[in-house]
């Protein structure tokens, strides 16, 4: 397979144009449908070239093997997922209104966009480089620890928020959004509206200095 594809910054090549990058997130869009329905090791090239409707070969054209198909994929979805939630907030309102908002947002958009989020999952928990490491680490979060620390603080300097670590808050709050998005997976019954309002009560009671409300 090509070791490059368009757009590559490393090799100097234009960015891609509108009818290539289209292809792309056709691509990607195909990869989410078919991990979600059968899962990442039973995710071929074929099957996701046969869910986009093209040739198998023209995969390699945009992406330079299956593990950077996953991988392109991986970032898309963190990416949409991140600017869906972000747009629908109000970014006025104080930082404990703010922090709820986030949790109920997040929880919405996966209730709408399982297929998403389950391949997100599939995909975080399987790809490995070629030594067989996990390519997805916390360290693949710093990004998501910042934004989280910087809503934190906010929500100190006004006086609402105790004093605490940020970054531990930062990387608790994520890994129990992470986990009621796994929970909800395997129990498909789950209300993800009234869960992540559980959730939102059980962290103000930790951090807000009058925890009788926000």
């Amino acid at each position: 397979m090509s070791t490059t594809r368009p757009g590559d910054t490393s090799t100097g090549e234009a960015p891609p144009s509108f009818i290539e990058e289209a292809r792309r997130q056709q691509l990607i869009q195909a990869t989410i449908t078919v991990v979600a329905q059968v899962g990442y090791a039973q995710a071929s090239v074929a099957r996701i070239a046969q869910q986009a409707g093209i040739s198998k070969g023209l995969i390699s054209y945009h992406f330079r093997n299956k593990e950077d198909l996953f991988a392109q994929t991986l970032k898309e979805t963190f990416r949409s997922i991140s600017a869906a939630v972000t747009q629908t907030l109000d970014l006025t309102q104080p930082a404990p209104i703010i922090m709820r908002q986030l949790l109920a947002e997040t929880a919405n958009y996966g209730a709408t966009h399982h297929a998403q989020f389950r391949a997100l999952d599939e995909i975080s928990r399987n790809l490995r480089n070629p030594s067989g490491q996990q390519l997805l680490t916390l360290a693949d979060y710093e990004e998501v620890y910042q934004g989280l620390e910087r809503l934190f603080q906010r929500g100190q300097r006004e006086g609402h928020f105790r004093s605490f670590d940020t970054r531990v808050m930062a990387v608790t709050y994520q890994s129990a959004v992470d986990t009621m998005f796994a929970y909800a997976d395997a129990h498909p019954d789950t209300d993800l509206k009234a869960y992540a309002d559980s959730l939102a009560d059980i962290l103000f009671q930790g951090i807000l200095i009058h925890a009788s409300g926000d």
